[in-house]
């Protein structure tokens, strides 16, 4: 929907008020008292692995700039693309999401000690030096790594998610100061079901029993038989994601582990940076397509809850579990549960607190994508979504194919590459994936994680804020959008000038097809009525 554009002084003019507090004239340490999750970290060692990911990047950043006297921070991580892990991580932290860190604490990169691994290798592919490192120094392992393609082979995803956290449990097995073990996994690993409460569910296979499957039957056997074993899963990453809580459960027996399921994960909220972003994983990749004028349909129900959380928050929850897994040990605490019960699970979600519609996220996305439009768009904005799924794909093939065809039809003609229908392959395919949680609703419980942040102390509630319950949604679609702009498109905020002229051309563009569309299509309705009763035009 259009909105009345503002002004350029009130675009660029700074918010006011509500980001100013009394704690920003006091020191917080003696207002707050002494944060508890700060004094577990202090002098530990951690292990993180997915480091490189979108999720991994915000706890290490997070860690050490909030957990100033942790001791050490290992990376497992591997190289790719042919760079090395050396080269792949002094990229990684040239990035603005750094800063802060680089301020306030210059020498954060002492502390990070590269390991080099694989998570779809047996025995995480480490020399045996390395996890005899590990397993004598580390106190705290967040297991992140994780293939996220929805359509990976099923070999591949089950070598990676399944078979990777069981080779992480036989390593954390053997690490001797080990205080708390954090598996993340997803809020919809369960997803067949409808309500998702804070417990293991029967797995739809044994973990060892498919690991062993797909290590004994060759891959193009095993890809016939996959949608069997899939069943009512969407998906290989729920199906494997499923699969891997059962390791979870089977090997954590004795072990200080905590399960934790946050949903739809997207832009920060407020740190270190408002609406940092670095991939355009699901709903982000709709707002992207949206914005540059290639997305034109979605296959959505407005009025279903969008369970989204930002990754900020997302990060606080995750080391809080971490702190109270380790405050509960039976090392630390004489009153712990029994080694045989399962371990606490945490589903961190929105649509109890604070919930959000597509339609809505819609809303918010129009309102103030018009306010910073891209100048790298190539289309004016034209979005809908459907919850029909015969409107969808009617308006994907009027939308997309037929433009598509069109111009890469031009594009053959005068000797260049055609793209569009390329794309729309890969858009479509994308849409798929999201249709399948756009048009679903879920009811989730989360009693522990609200329990969590109650039992946390004054400090730390500051320090580690994951309270749902006080969400704007509105200031965070403010910072999201902008965010999106300018990490993801790479368009900075001066160009807002330009975006403007450039909506404008080309709103007066799509206008002017339309009319010409419609002409020609009157002159083919009068055409055949002409013929039919018999008089000329």
């Amino acid at each position: 929907m259009l909105v009345d554009m503002i002004t350029q002084n009130q675009l660029f003019e700074a918010k006011q008020g509500g980001d100013i507090t009394f704690m920003d004239m006091v020191d917080e340490r003696e207002a707050l008292g002494e944060s508890q999750i700060q004094k577990m970290f202090a002098g530990s060692s951690v292990l993180l692995t997915g480091g490189t990911g979108f999720l991994g990047k915000l706890v290490l950043e997070k860690l050490l700039r909030s957990c100033p006297d942790l001791k050490k921070i290992y990376l497992l991580a591997r190289p790719k693309k042919n760079k090395d892990i050396t080269k792949r991580l002094q990229e990684q932290f040239d990035d603005v999401l750094y800063d802060k860190l680089r301020k306030e604490c210059p020498n954060f990169i002492q502390k990070i000690r590269i390991v080099e691994g694989d998570m779809g290798q047996l025995d995480l592919g480490m020399c045996p030096e390395d996890r005899i490192k590990i397993m004598n120094e580390v106190d705290v392992i967040f297991h992140g790594a994780a293939t996220v393609r929805f359509d990976e082979p099923l070999k591949t995803a089950v070598e990676i998610n399944v078979r990777g956290t069981r080779e992480m449990f036989k390593l954390a097995r053997g690490c001797t100061k080990l205080k708390a073990f954090v598996h993340i996994s997803t809020a919809y690993s369960n997803c067949p079901q409808t309500n998702i409460d804070e417990k293991f569910y029967e797995s739809p296979l044994p973990g060892d029993k498919l690991i062993d499957m797909v290590e004994t039957i060759d891959a193009r056997t095993l890809d016939s038989i996959t949608p069997g074993l899939l069943g009512d899963f969407p998906n290989t990453y729920a199906y494997t994601k499923a699969v891997a809580e059962n390791i979870v459960l089977e090997y954590s027996q004795g072990l200080p582990v905590a399960l934790f399921r946050p949903s739809i994960v997207i832009g920060t909220a407020k740190e270190p940076v408002s609406g940092w972003i670095d991939n355009v994983y699901g709903p982000t990749g709709v707002v992207v397509g949206a914005a540059v004028g290639l997305l034109h349909v979605l296959n959505c129900d407005a009025k279903v809850v969008a369970d989204l959380v930002p990754g900020d928050m997302v990060v606080c929850a995750c080391i809080a579990a971490a702190w109270r897994t380790a405050r509960d040990s039976r090392s630390n605490h004489e009153d712990a549960p029994p080694p045989d019960l399962p371990p606490p699970v945490y589903n961190y979600v929105s649509s109890e607190q604070k919930p959000l519609t597509w339609e809505k996220f819609m809303h918010y996305n129009e309102v103030y994508g018009f306010q910073v439009p891209t100048v790298q768009a190539i289309y004016y904005y034209l979005f809908t979504i459907t919850s029909s799924r015969f409107l969808y794909t009617l308006y994907c093939f009027l939308l997309h194919w037929v433009p598509a065809y069109i111009i890469d039809g031009i594009a053959v003609i005068i000797g260049k590459k055609p793209m569009l229908r390329k794309a729309y392959t890969k858009i479509t395919k994308f849409s798929e994936v999201m249709a399948y949680f756009a048009t679903r609703e879920w009811k989730f419980d989360n009693s522990n994680t609200q329990k969590l942040y109650s039992e946390m102390c004054e400090a730390d509630k500051h320090l580690f804020d994951f309270d749902m319950s006080t969400m704007d949604w509105n200031d965070y679609f403010y910072n999201y959008i902008r965010g999106v702009r300018v990490y993801l498109l790479k368009d900075p905020v001066d160009t807002v000038p330009a975006g403007l002229k450039k909506l404008n051309r080309l709103r007066l563009l799509h206008y002017t097809f339309c009319a010409i569309l419609g002409l020609l299509f009157l002159r083919l309705i009068w055409a055949i009525f002409s013929g039919i009763l018999g008089f000329s035009f």
